[in-house]
């Protein structure tokens, strides 16, 4: 697959297969890929939670928020959940700024993970104090977003945006997911 496939591949998957199991060495795999990512001042303050256990799992899905432009979906039933995690921290013994460092580095895991026939979605809206609690995680690493991670069950179509300029991703009775996106004459000012 070359780059620009990698990255028409990228979506944002919210259904997957939750039978396929993805193993600690893939999700270390994937780190390792975010490891050489850029970083501000190269101060590298971003750290990882793995989870790939059903049990802990089925504790973390319910702190996350899933798909806000579709109000009447609650997120992925049983069997369509994530078959794993990866939880973004930021160490505060390191830096009080992570920049964008994170959106660096949760680039290169999911084009890893896409590679991998793989697919994620970056979840920002997390009840982060229980999810903290549940991870018993030391004071010092904060949550900045967590990345659910699985075998896409569902289809994900590009779109352009039409004339009204509505931007809104949204599912069609098939439940294939559309996301709209600006055309290159609209992006570029010169």
């Amino acid at each position: 697959m070359n780059f620009k496939d990698l990255a028409l591949n990228n979506r944002s998957y919210r259904r997957f297969d939750e039978q396929y199991e993805i193993d600690r060495a893939t999700l270390v795999e994937l780190i390792d890929l975010a490891r050489f990512a850029a970083s501000g001042r190269n101060g590298q303050p971003l750290k990882y939670f793995l989870s790939h256990e059903k049990n802990l799992n089925e504790q973390i899905f319910p702190t996350l928020a899933w798909a806000a432009y579709l109000k009447d979906w609650p997120g992925p039933e049983k069997g369509e959940r994530p078959s794993a995690y990866i939880i973004v921290l930021l160490d505060h013994e390191i830096a009080d700024n992570y920049f964008c460092d994170d959106g660096i580095a949760m680039q290169n895991i999911l084009l890893g993970a896409v590679e991998k026939g793989l697919g994620g979605c970056i979840i920002q809206s997390i009840n982060k104090n229980r999810l903290s609690a549940i991870l018993q995680l030391p004071t010092n690493l904060g949550i900045i977003d967590v990345i659910a991670l699985g075998k896409p069950i569902e289809m994900v179509m590009i779109t352009e945006v039409g004339p009204d300029g509505n931007i809104r991703y949204y599912n069609d009775a098939n439940g294939i997911h559309y996301v709209p996106k600006r055309s290159l004459d609209q992006l570029i000012v010169n």
